[in-house]
């Protein structure tokens, strides 16, 4: 049976909550990610932005807000102001199968991995993708039943 643990993505980029909006933006940009985990101290999991998150808090283009104006701006926010904590987490022990029910009937794009409080990972739509493929590479490569 497939654990959380075997399809979870393991290096995962997170930021404090004292961190500013300007910080997250940069590293979704940058990583090319749309989840940032929250973390306290001793890598305690407390929350997590999304990018959908980030552009509710962002001043809408149509007010004619120039790039660094709106830079300013998120230098000034910080990640505490408009992070997510009321949503689940997943342990690294729990099924692929119960994650994905989870993802599919919150409509979540992620959970966090979470062990004894502690951020060890993220299960993303993305990770679902992986398994998927490999699944299907799998099945290509079988045998035909007779």
């Amino acid at each position: 049976m497939l654990t959380v643990a075997d399809i979870m993505t393991r290096s995962v980029y997170s930021l404090r909550e004292t961190d500013t909006l300007l910080s997250a933006r940069a590293l979704m940009k940058l990583q090319r990610i749309r989840h940032i985990p929250i973390v306290g101290g001793d890598e305690r999991f407390i929350g997590l932005l999304t990018h959908r998150d980030l552009l509710s808090a962002t001043v809408s283009q149509l007010a004619g807000v120039d790039p660094e104006t709106q830079d300013e701006i998120d230098a000034g926010i910080p990640i505490k102001e408009i992070m997510r904590t009321d949503l689940k987490v997943v342990d690294s022990g729990a099924t692929v199968r119960a994650a994905a029910e989870t993802l599919l009937n919150h409509k979540y794009g992620c959970l966090p991995v979470v062990d004894g409080g502690r951020l060890v990972g993220i299960l993303t739509e993305a990770d679902f993708l992986k398994l998927t493929i490999s699944l299907l590479d799998a099945l290509e490569q079988a045998p035909p039943q007779a």
